[in-house]
């Protein structure tokens, strides 16, 4: 953890907007180009900056934790069920009809420093509808914790709902993870996942498939941007926990998705994750979702004729192993 880096979680925005204002006054390199690829670091800022490129963001968000809400006040759930003893290391845990059922773990975004697993249910009934358990699963947040430490605490949470899901209506032996932005980092981390090292009654692939929506698969532009104020990453976390440099051997398939409407460099990084992945044989769908920002794509977890939603639920009620 990065316990000399503690700051009031409800200054981190205004700490990141504060980090993306100074660096669109001033490049890094005297020449002013080529801090990374073809961007300058304003350059760089802007391909990342969600919250500035999509001005009603905070539409999406506000919609997404009342829907939330919603599913949550019908009583059809298990909240804040612990798999550690940190108080973000919580699921809220949804079943399906069957007595157990395929599961979808669901990562939420907030480049690692913000958001709540609690502004995510939204997706459990329609996904319940269609035979898969919905388990939203929380995390602690940077910079309390590092991105390699927050990568730790999901690989943490998977093994504890192998070990104890039944209980909670959820199939062990047919678990996916689905995760967003930041999510969908953690979500490809997973894939990749060496599951022989965390107990010897965990499976070789207890994960059968993942879907990382509008992902980031190589950490070294988040490392050069404005959000590094924040994530104190250095070049050896950027290394060890970015999927695009920790291909597995073998894996379920990992499906990706980015929004049409998207940045360059989100564009950029699924067509090298997804070159990468296939490059080792491994199966997964790539799309590109025309009209969808790096927000409105979520809309299709909850729509059931989506391309995105039958894409999650068939990787979830499809056992590829």
């Amino acid at each position: 953890m990065i316990s000399d880096r503690r700051r009031e979680p409800k200054k981190l925005v205004r700490v990141v907007d504060e980090a993306y204002a100074a660096a669109t006054g001033s490049n890094q390199k005297e020449d002013g180009l080529g801090l990374y690829k073809e961007y300058d670091r304003a350059g760089l800022d802007a391909q990342y900056n969600n919250r500035v490129r999509v001005p009603d963001h905070g539409d999406h968000i506000g919609r997404w934790a009342q829907a939330s809400a919603r599913v949550r006040e019908r009583g059809q759930a298990h909240l804040d069920v612990p798999y550690g003893t940190h108080p973000r290391q919580r699921f809220d845990i949804f079943p399906a009809r069957a007595a157990l059922a395929p599961a979808l773990v669901y990562i939420h975004g907030g480049y690692w420093h913000m958001l709540d697993k609690s502004s995510f249910s939204f997706p459990a009934t329609t996904m319940a509808e269609a035979g898969v358990a919905f388990a939203a699963v929380g995390y602690p947040l940077a910079p309390e914790f590092g991105v390699g430490d927050i990568v730790e605490s999901l690989r943490q949470a998977l093994v504890w709902l192998w070990r104890n899901g039944a209980e909670y209506g959820v199939d062990r032996d047919s678990l996916s993870v689905a995760g967003h932005s930041a999510g969908g980092h953690l979500a490809a981390m997973m894939m990749e996942t060496d599951w022989s090292k965390r107990g010897s009654d965990i499976p070789e692939h207890p994960i059968k498939g993942g879907t990382a929506i509008s992902g980031i698969y190589d950490l070294e532009p988040i490392r050069l941007s404005y959000l590094n104020d924040v994530l104190g990453l250095d070049e050896e976390t950027v290394k060890r926990n970015s999927p695009i440099h920790n291909m597995a051997a073998a894996a379920g398939p990992l499906n990706l998705a980015v929004g049409g409407r998207e940045s360059d460099e989100f564009h950029r990084q699924q067509r090298d994750i997804h070159g990468r992945w296939s490059g080792q044989g491994l199966p997964g769908r790539s799309l590109d979702l025309p009209g969808h920002n790096h927000f409105s794509i979520l809309d299709g977890l909850e729509d059931p004729t989506s391309e995105l939603f039958r894409l999650v639920v068939e990787t979830c009620l499809v056992n590829p192993q």
